[in-house]
């Protein structure tokens, strides 16, 4: 069983900074993943063509059951407000997104709110910038896998230290709400030593995956938790592959 995760800077390349459907759908088809989570998920923005890049990424998988969880409507970085249930579907929305080979017995989302002050951000077009946090979410399900049961998560959190361990914590007790074993996958905003600290999650891999040109830091975790981890096997094989979009590596691990 392979797991995954990957986020997709809205499926943006930056050799040239412009988003295409064949680029990414390669991107995802490479990673070979039974379960995906992504993060920085697009749909309905006009930024990314308009695609719906979670159903993207289920057909290049060829996964029958996802589901997109929508942590904004509108366009970070522009005029956005926190998602809200009277959000129509072709209203642009960015979130993350859970992509499964295998069947989902439930669905749970959980919220994890924006941090509340401005923060400054480093970024490579524009500088040093104070800014507004967005809310967060976590997405998760039980999957009916060959092997049992399988709780799995993911998320994105804040940018904003302090507050990510906040949401981190959060996201864990929910999961724990689900049947072991659980996996946790996604871009923390933080390194390995701080997430196993504030979670006594094991990671699954220790690997560089940001920045994707020259990685140096490993922000993007596949973690377990301890309770009922030996139902998941052993970790035989650790990639972070190379595609030609986002600012991320993805991170796969194969469990034997």
């Amino acid at each position: 069983m392979r797991l995954a995760t990957f986020n997709l800077l809205h499926g943006r390349s930056l050799s040239d900074g412009t988003v295409h459907a064949d680029r990414i759908r390669d991107a995802i088809a490479d990673l070979d993943a039974d379960v995906l989570g992504l993060q920085e998920v697009d749909r309905a923005q006009p930024r990314s063509g308009g695609l719906d890049l979670t159903a993207l990424a289920a057909e290049a998988l060829h996964a029958p059951a996802h589901r997109f969880a929508a942590a904004v409507v509108g366009t970070p970085g522009q005029t956005w407000q926190a998602w809200h249930p009277l959000a129509e579907a072709h209203h642009p929305q960015y979130g993350i997104a859970l992509v499964s080979r295998f069947p989902v017995q439930r669905w749970l989302i959980t919220q994890l709110p924006g941090a509340p002050i401005r923060s400054p951000v480093l970024t490579p077009d524009r500088g040093l910038l104070l800014l507004r946090d967005e809310p967060r979410v976590m997405l998760a399900a039980v999957l009916e896998t060959p092997r049992g049961l399988l709780s799995v998560g993911t998320t994105h959190l804040s940018f904003v230290p302090g507050w990510n361990v906040r949401q981190l914590r959060h996201a864990v007790r929910a999961l724990r709400a689900l049947p072991a074993p659980r996996v946790l996958l996604g871009d923390l905003n933080m390194p390995a030593g701080p997430v196993r600290a504030f979670t006594g999650w094991r990671p699954l891999a220790r690997a560089v995956t940001f920045p994707s040109p020259a990685p140096r830091t490993q922000l993007d975790h596949i973690l377990s938790d301890p309770r009922g981890a030996a139902a998941l096997g052993r970790v035989v094989q650790v990639r972070t592959p190379r595609p030609a979009v986002s600012d991320h590596l993805p991170l796969v691990v194969q469990l034997e």
